[in-house]
């Protein structure tokens, strides 16, 4: 029988690789709309609540990702890109067949997700390197270097519930690139933010992509997409309708997108 799971490693010096083998994942879908008045009513007349309906997101998905490929998805709202982020990370499990992932995984997919509002900027900086298995020690050795980056240093004491949006993704991308990330994912992350500092990230991500490691990017930006990727998988409702040179699959979702 087919059973679920993810494996991952965290070992250092090996080629970062990610595969997902025959997955499939199964969202079960409550009625919590309901309001309490017909949930009331169908009480009392003893009528049964109605049925969960169970939807599937994928159905038997593969695809592996090589050490150095930079791989862009595209899509559709509701296509499951970011969906497939949350698999790499182990947010959701797959219902159906495997997830693999080999290296350490940075993240970056929801602004500020991991961060506590009420410690300051540099004491989320080693927060953040705890929950990615690094030390204190090798935390506070980055900490300038990361505030430096994020245009932060004058704000290193001050708690993050008082930063703008801007700054939260300025020290949330500053402390996802500079923790060496063998598996870098990215969620629209140059959808928000000034023009100089996207600039400033934009050629800090062109430095980290020439190490090789393996980078997942989704973005609407397709021009973007094509600039950073060396590869490109279009989801549409879960399945793959392209995967390849970043060019030709752009053009064909631009098609598809304008009823071509």
């Amino acid at each position: 029988m087919n059973t679920s799971s993810i494996s991952e490693h965290r070992t250092s010096g090996s080629s970062a690789s990610l595969s997902f083998d025959h997955v499939s994942l199964r969202f079960r879908k409550h009625w919590v709309g309901r309001q309490l008045r017909q949930v009331a009513l169908d009480a009392l007349r003893r009528k049964p609540p109605p049925a969960i309906a169970e939807v599937w997101l994928y159905r038997d998905l593969s695809f592996s990702i090589k050490h150095g490929e930079r791989l862009g998805v595209i899509g559709n709202n509701g296509a499951g890109k970011s969906t497939l982020l949350k698999l790499i990370l182990g947010v959701y499990r797959p219902t159906l067949g495997e997830v693999i992932v080999q290296g350490r995984v940075s993240a970056l997919i929801e602004l500020g997700a991991g961060f506590n509002s009420e410690l300051s900027g540099a004491e989320n900086i080693l927060l953040s390197g705890a929950l990615q298995g690094f030390s204190p020690r090798e935390m506070r050795q980055k900490t300038d270097r990361i505030l430096d980056f994020a245009g932060l240093q004058e704000f290193r004491d001050t708690p993050t519930k008082y930063y703008s949006s801007g700054m939260l993704l300025r020290l949330a991308f500053s402390i996802a690139t500079d923790v060496n990330p063998e598996i870098l994912l990215i969620d629209e992350i140059f959808s928000v933010g000034d023009a100089e500092f996207s600039q400033r990230a934009m050629q800090r991500m062109r430095e980290l992509l020439d190490t090789s490691h393996i980078a997942v990017l989704i973005n609407h930006n397709l021009p973007l997409v094509q600039e950073f990727c060396s590869r490109v998988l279009w989801l549409r409702a879960g399945t793959i309708v392209e995967d390849g040179d970043p060019v030709r699959v752009c053009e064909a979702y631009t098609k598809f997108a304008a009823g071509v």
